[in-house]
C-alpha cells in the first residue's frame, strides 16, 4: 500500500501542536517556576500556546511566576513560533548538514509561499541570518537602556528577551505586571520597540526586495524616487498599507483617547503623540502596552479590535488576516465601484484567485472571532467589549488585554487557547490549502446560474 505523505498544510498545524506540547511539558517541571512548585497543566498549556503562537496573553505574570529556566523556555518557544515550525525544522536540517529531498524543498516552498523550488534553501539561509542580525541589533539597542538600570548581566538578558519578543511580535516582557507602562515617557525604548515590531511584521519578501533594490540604487547612485519606483508590487502594497494603518491607528487613538485621564489624558502632548503611535503599532499583533488597556474607551476597544484583526503583513512574524489581504479586498471593491473588469495595484493586475483566497481568509477569521466573542461573553459573563477585545487579541495573536485573561474560567482559558492556536495557523493553513484542489475538479465548468446580491 502506497504511503501518503503529508503536505505543508498538514505539517504546519501539527508542528505547532507538537511544539506546544513540548513547551507545556517543560513548563510543568518544578524548576520552571520561581517558587519551585509545578505549574498546573492549564497554566503551562496556556503559556506554551501564547509563546508558540507569539500572542502575549498570560494567566501568570512572566516576570514573577517563572524561573530563569522557565523564561528561557518561553524565549525559545517565542523564537520557534515566530520563525515557524517548517523554518525551524529546516534550519536544524541545515545545521546538521542533512540532505534536502524534493519533498522537503516543496514543503519549505509552500511554508514560505514561494513560486518555485529554485533557491528555497538560499531563501531560508537569508531568513535565518536576517532574523539573527535584526534581533542582535535590537539586543544592543535595548542594552543601552536596560544595562544601566538593571546591571550588566540582567540588563543584557532583558535586552535579548525583549528584542526577540518584539521582533517576533509576541509582546511578552520581563519588566513587570504593567508591560512597558514604566517606559511610557521613554522615546528611546518605545522607538526601539516599534522598529522591531514593524520590521518583524513587514515580512521576509519585503526585507529582501527592499535590500536588493537599495543595493542597486546605491551602486548606481540612483535617488530615492528610483528606489521606490523599482520595488516589487507586493513590497509597495505592504509598505503603503503599513504606513496608512500606522498613521490612521495613531490618529484614531489620539482622537478617541486624548481627553481620557485613564490613558492619554494626563500626558503632555508630546507624550500623547508618542503613546498614540506606539498604541497604533502594538495593536497590530505586538501586544506590548505603554498605557492601561483597561482604561480604553469603548470606541477605542472597537477601533483597536479592527486593527488587531488586520494584523501585520504576509511572510513575517505578525498575525492577523494580514495587511495585503485587506488591501486586495479593498482594491477589488474599488475596481467594482469604478466599473473596471479587474483589480489592480501599481499598474499590475491582481489575480482573481488571490481575491477569492483573501475573501475566504476574511470570512473564516471573522466568523471565528465573532462566534468566540459571543461564547466568551455568554459563558464567563464578562462585558461584551472585554470579550471582543480579548478574543480579537487572541485570534490576531496580539496579546493586549483589558485585565481579563488571569480571571478567565477554565472554559474561557481553553477557548482563548483555541483562538490563539487557530489565529496563528488559520490564515497560514488557508493560504496553503487553497493551493490545492481537494475535489480533483479543476476542469469542471458548470452552467452559469442567476444569483442576486446587495
Amino acid at each position: 500500500m502506497k504511503r501518503r505523505s503529508m503536505s505543508a498544510a498538514q505539517i504546519v498545524p501539527l508542528g505547532f501542536l507538537f511544539l506546544i506540547a513540548i513547551g507545556t511539558g517543560l513548563l510543568m517541571l518544578p524548576f520552571a517556576t520561581a517558587d519551585g512548585t509545578s505549574a498546573s497543566f492549564l497554566t503551562a498549556l496556556f503559556t506554551s500556546t501564547t509563546s508558540v503562537c507569539v500572542t502575549g496573553l498570560v494567566v501568570a505574570d512572566t516576570f514573577s511566576f517563572w524561573s530563569g529556566f522557565g523564561k528561557a523556555v518561553i524565549l525559545l518557544l517565542i523564537q520557534a513560533g515566530g520563525l515557524g515550525i517548517v523554518a525551524v525544522s529546516s534550519s536544524l536540517f541545515l545545521l546538521l548538514r542533512k540532505s534536502f529531498t524534493i519533498r522537503n524543498r516543496a514543503i519549505l516552498r509552500d511554508a514560505f509561499d514561494l513560486d518555485s523550488l529554485q533557491g528555497v534553501l538560499r531563501f531560508l539561509r537569508k531568513v535565518i541570518l536576517g532574523v539573527l542580525l535584526i534581533e542582535g541589533v535590537g539586543t544592543i539597542l535595548y542594552a543601552f537602556a536596560f544595562v544601566p538600570e538593571y546591571g550588566f548581566f540582567r540588563g543584557l538578558w532583558y535586552a535579548l528577551f525583549h528584542s526577540v519578543s518584539a521582533f517576533c511580535n509576541a509582546g511578552l516582557d520581563l519588566i513587570g505586571p504593567d508591560s512597558l507602562l514604566p517606559y511610557q515617557n521613554s522615546v528611546y525604548v518605545l522607538t526601539v520597540t516599534m522598529l522591531l515590531i514593524v520590521v518583524g511584521g513587514l515580512g521576509y519578501i519585503v526585507w529582501f526586495d527592499s535590500y536588493t533594490t537599495a543595493k542597486r540604487a546605491a551602486k548606481c547612485r540612483f535617488g530615492v524616487r528610483w528606489f521606490f519606483r523599482h520595488l516589487g508590487e507586493h513590497t509597495k502594497l505592504v509598505l503603503w498599507a503599513t504606513l496608512i494603518l500606522i498613521v490612521l491607528g495613531a490618529a484614531g487613538t489620539l482622537l478617541l483617547e486624548y481627553r481620557n485621564g485613564a490613558t492619554l489624558g494626563a500626558l503632555p502632548w508630546s507624550g500623547k503623540i508618542l503613546n498614540a503611535v506606539f498604541q497604533s503599532v502594538t495593536y497590530r499583533t505586538a501586544g506590548f502596552s505603554a498605557i492601561p488597556q483597561s482604561g480604553l474607551s469603548d470606541g477605542s476597544v472597537l477601533f483597536g479590535s479592527v486593527l488587531m484583526f488586520i494584523g501585520g503583513s504576509p511572510m513575517g512574524t505578525a498575525g492577523g488576516i494580514k495587511t495585503a489581504t485587506i488591501a486586495v479586498l479593498l482594491l477589488s471593491a474599488l475596481s467594482f465601484v469604478r466599473g473596471r473588469p479587474e483589480s489592480a495595484a501599481f499598474r499590475r493586475s491582481i489575480p482573481s484567485g488571490l481575491v477569492r483566497k483573501a475573501a475566504a481568509i476574511l470570512f473564516f477569521s471573522l466568523t471565528l472571532s465573532l462566534l468566540s466573542s459571543v461564547l466568551l461573553a455568554a459563558v464567563d459573563g464578562v462585558p461584551m467589549a472585554d470579550a471582543v477585545f480579548e478574543v480579537f487579541s487572541a485570534t490576531g495573536t496580539v496579546g493586549l488585554s483589558r485585565g481579563l485573561t488571569p480571571h478567565l474560567s477554565v472554559f474561557g482559558r481553553i477557548l482563548i487557547i483555541l483562538c490563539m492556536y487557530l489565529g496563528r495557523i488559520g490564515p497560514i493553513s488557508l493560504a496553503l490549502f487553497f493551493h490545492t484542489d481537494l475535489s480533483g475538479g479543476k476542469n469542471i465548468h458548470f452552467a452559469q446560474g442567476r444569483y442576486y446580491v446587495g
